[in-house]
């Protein structure tokens, strides 16, 4: 029985070639086939197909009506079988094929069987910025043309470099050895020109060959495309199309001309899937579901975090934990800052300077200069990883302020390679200082790479140099950059061309105080992201405190979307039926004005929740003012309800059924640090208030947790026999005063009666809220702290990355934290709404339609 069921499954799935798995199924059923056989036959297909999409490697919302149908590569396949062999000569590990494998077949079950008569589906993959999104899309086509797909269309960009960069990985990794079987309509060297011969004879029943166009998203190419194939209307109707839109939020959203062009190609094709690429999904989250556009109605897929040694933008900066359970890392040492005071010697303060502008080879630049030429000649001794070695120095959009940087340097390099020649005694110290520096800061041991002595560095030195070019690459140069050849040791210099899809090869070392203010465009400004096999302790990015906060932030972002992706796959939520939230900054818009016409807004609810201060204003005056809230917080509590508690670890105080109006004059009267985006009055009060109309949170707990102490110079006095002692919390080394962390897990529960909680180990978050829920529904929490000013970084303290350091503030700082009961309905009644900061006074360097009219004169191979 187990043999026929096997071998009527293998002639059912050769059925799925030219058949849907309905008309498989009937054609099963007119042979005869026993009922109960093919019963059998239809769970196991379902069965597999299922597994196949829910295999959780790539987390995914998807339309509940939506066919589950592939079931994975099959024996018979040709294009994924060859890609896979080639990656795995290239070196990739068995882990990370599997891990390719599965998220793309997952991907491949969410299109529409190419028998189905007629769809029209819309996706959007989020990966993660130079993660391999090229590869992962490689992929898809290649197991799409395997289960007959038969046009492929690449939206490749707004760039001739990424669009050449493109059609060159297709080529190698897709058609490779089946060039015979593949007709490609555009080539390294030219983006599409109609074919002399007639559209009707590529797609025509008879002409079993794929067809490929990878295709830059210029609205004159992208027009002479959609007249190319309204001549063949007819024949696409039976034509299987896949769209592969890379860098799916650049010009694609809210662009006058490409995005009409594109929803018309999209439109012209009966049978189509658009799917959306991109690391930065803000605009694409933001589309009107409701309008006819390429919002992702059918689904949205999250690529899993690569693997190391993938560097991506928590890795390297961080990220603020997003509850009490969360985990983060701080992120490695690899950060530089450059002082404010630099800044104007490396990019001009105004487009209205950069004619004659000329950078000054100074300080943080010399030094990062100096350093990637140290780290290339390592790389060298040590003779693993990428053969090229790559810097980029990205201040401005402006072409002429790049060009400025190509005699400076060269000047620079030269005298460090005669110095070096003389055996200059200054420039060797210079030198073998910076090195030892940098290696001690992050020891290469760490990552189970050997150490290089300066020795083995200066030995190289000379050949790296000689070898060293400057390369300005933007819309206007000749010269780009090109890794198709030798090993290339490049300084690059450039702006937008640099900043989208484009592989920079073997980056080291980034440069980096381009005047950015949206988060998408910020994150595709940050090229150092990416896989640095055999240099892991190496990279290095030179960039402002300013910068380096809002990238902390964005790794933040990044969390909370795809943890909310993750939460709506589980909830069997649809991309129709929710927004995913995007969490606000004050100094910097989401992505453009135009990309958010559309938009909803963006909520954030804090049922079940607690929220603290971890951002500190230590000004003089701020700090002045919280701890006279706290005192005038106290003076307005009832002292018949205190109960006081010393355990010999902490000291506690606790009012109980305190009234919510005492809780939001404080909060009013709390001075706030900028970045604390959550805990900040306005969307802490609105949302209390929001509950109090519906009858919940109109009582509170009140308690001050301190630190036990004998000695009362070690308390705070603060009126009303109030005397908690004070908590030590230092500060992350920077310009921020951020402590991380202020409120333990334990104290979350300090009100609520454990008496019969019999547990071995502490209680889970989880288990507090659902204690809460049960004895407290309705009354929120409210945990204050005296943080003491002198506090010191404990030094038995593991090191997580990041250093700490003394507070050193002009007095005790008040922070406080809230608990707040879970509330039910929360989506619809209790929301907050964030709001953006008012950008009309900065310089926003961003891609729109007048610099698109610009690239539309942009050469064309």
């Amino acid at each position: 029985m187990d043999d026929d069921l096997d071998e009527l499954y293998e002639d059912f799935l050769e059925q799925l070639a030219n058949k849907t798995p309905s008309e498989a199924f009937r054609k099963l059923r007119r042979w005869g086939v026993d009922e109960a056989l093919l019963t059998k036959v239809q769970e196991r297909y379902e069965e597999e197909a299922l597994a196949v999409r829910e295999q959780g490697i790539a987390p995914s919302v998807v339309v509940g009506g939506r066919s589950t149908w592939y079931t994975g590569p099959q024996s018979k396949d040709k294009y994924w079988p060859a890609i896979r062999s080639k990656l795995q000569k290239s070196g990739w590990s068995a882990e990370s094929l599997e891990e390719l494998d599965k998220s793309t077949s997952q991907i491949v079950g969410l299109l529409d069987h190419p028998k189905t008569p007629e769809f029209s589906t819309k996706g959007l993959v989020l990966g993660h910025v130079q993660s391999g999104k090229t590869t992962n899309f490689t992929a898809v086509i290649a197991k799409a043309a395997d289960r007959n797909y038969k046009l492929f269309i690449v939206l490749a960009g707004i760039h001739n470099s990424l669009r050449r960069q493109t059609q060159v990985r297709l080529r190698n990794d897709l058609i490779g050895e089946h060039h015979d079987q593949w007709i490609e309509l555009t080539n390294p060297d030219s983006d599409f020109t109609p074919p002399p011969t007639h559209a009707i004879s590529y797609f025509a029943s008879n002409n079993r060959q794929k067809v490929l166009c990878v295709i830059k998203k210029n609205a004159t190419v992208l027009r002479k495309f959609r007249e190319w194939l309204r001549g063949a209307e007819d024949h696409l109707r039976e034509c299987p199309t896949l769209i592969i839109d890379d860098e799916a939020d650049q010009a694609t959203v809210a662009t006058e001309r490409i995005n009409p062009l594109i929803m018309d190609i999209v439109d012209s094709l009966p049978k189509s899937v658009y799917l959306g690429y991109t690391a930065t999904p803000f605009a694409n989250l933001l589309i009107d579901p409701a309008s006819s556009n390429l919002y992702p109605k059918d689904f949205i897929v999250s690529l899993p975090q690569p693997k190391f040694p993938y560097f991506g933008n928590e890795v390297l900066f961080g990220r603020e934990p997003l509850d009490a359970e969360d985990e983060v890392f701080d992120g490695y040492d690899m950060i530089r800052i450059i002082d404010d005071s630099e800044v104007p010697l490396v990019r001009p303060a105004s487009r209205a300077d950069a004619d004659g502008f000329v950078p000054s080879i100074t300080g943080s630049l010399r030094t990062s200069v100096l350093y990637f030429w140290l780290a290339t000649a390592a790389r060298r001794v040590r003779r693993t990883g990428n053969k090229h070695s790559t810097m980029l120095i990205h201040t401005s959009v402006k072409t002429s302020v790049h060009e400025s940087f190509h005699e400076p340097l060269a000047r620079f390099q030269e005298s460090v390679q005669d110095r070096i020649q003389d055996l200059d005694p200054r420039i060797l110290g210079e030198l073998e200082g910076l090195w030892k520096r940098e290696n001690a800061a992050v020891p290469a041991g760490e990552f189970g790479l050997a150490p290089v002595d300066f020795d083995e560095v200066l030995e190289m030195l000379p050949s790296v140099l000689s070898e060293s070019r400057i390369i300005i690459d933007n819309a206007t140069s000749r010269e780009r950059l090109d890794y198709e050849g030798q090993p290339v040791v490049a300084i690059a210099i450039g702006g937008n061309t640099l900043s989208r899809g484009l592989t920079l090869e073997g980056l080291a070392v980034s440069y980096f105080v381009r005047s950015v203010s949206a988060y998408d465009s910020l994150l595709q400004m940050a090229r150092w992201f990416g896989y640095r096999s055999g240099y892991e302790d190496l990279p290095r990015i030179w960039l402002t405190e300013e910068l380096r906060g809002w990238f902390r932030h964005l790794a933040t972002v990044e969390t909370e979307i795809r943890r909310d992706i993750d939460r709506y796959m589980a909830g069997n939520d649809t991309p129709t039926s929710f927004a995913v939230r995007i969490r606000t900054h004050p100094s910097l818009l989401v992505t453009s004005a135009a990309k958010m016409a559309d938009a909803v807004e963006v909520y954030s609810a804090f049922g079940g929740r607690r929220i603290q201060t971890h951002f500190f204003d230590v000004s003089p005056s701020a700090v002045e003012d919280n701890l006279s809230a706290l005192r005038g917080l106290i003076s307005s509590l009832d002292a018949d309800h205190i109960r006081v508690e010393a355990d010999g670890r902490h000291s506690r105080y606790l009012w109980r059924n305190a009234g919510y109006k005492a809780v939001t004059r404080f909060l009013r009267e709390y001075s706030y640090h900028p970045e604390s985006f959550e805990s900040s009055n306005d969307v802490l009060i609105e949302y209390i208030e929001k509950r109090v109309r519906q009858s919940e949170l109109l009582t509170w707990n009140i308690a001050i947790v301190g630190k036990p102490t004998g000695d009362p110079s070690a308390t705070v006095d603060l009126g009303h026999g109030i005397a908690p002692g004070r908590v030590v919390r230092s500060r992350l080394e920077g310009d921020v005063v951020d402590i991380k962390t202020l409120m333990s897990r334990r104290d979350a529960a300090l009100d609520l009666n454990l008496s019969k909680v019999s547990k071995e180990q502490p209680l889970t978050e989880e288990e507090i809220f659902t204690l809460r829920r049960v004895q407290l529904p309705h009354t929120g929490l409210l945990v204050l702290y005296v943080i003491d000013k002198d506090s010191a970084p404990n030094s038995k303290r593991p090191s997580s990355g990041t250093k700490r350091v003394a507070l050193d503030a002009p007095d005790d700082l008040v922070g406080f934290g809230l608990v707040f009961p879970p509330a039910d309905g929360e989506d619809s009644q209790a929301k907050h709404t964030y709001v953006s900061a008012d950008l009309s006074g900065i310089e926003i360097e961003e891609i729109d339609d007048a610099e698109l009219d610009a690239l539309e004169h942009e050469e064309l191979p």
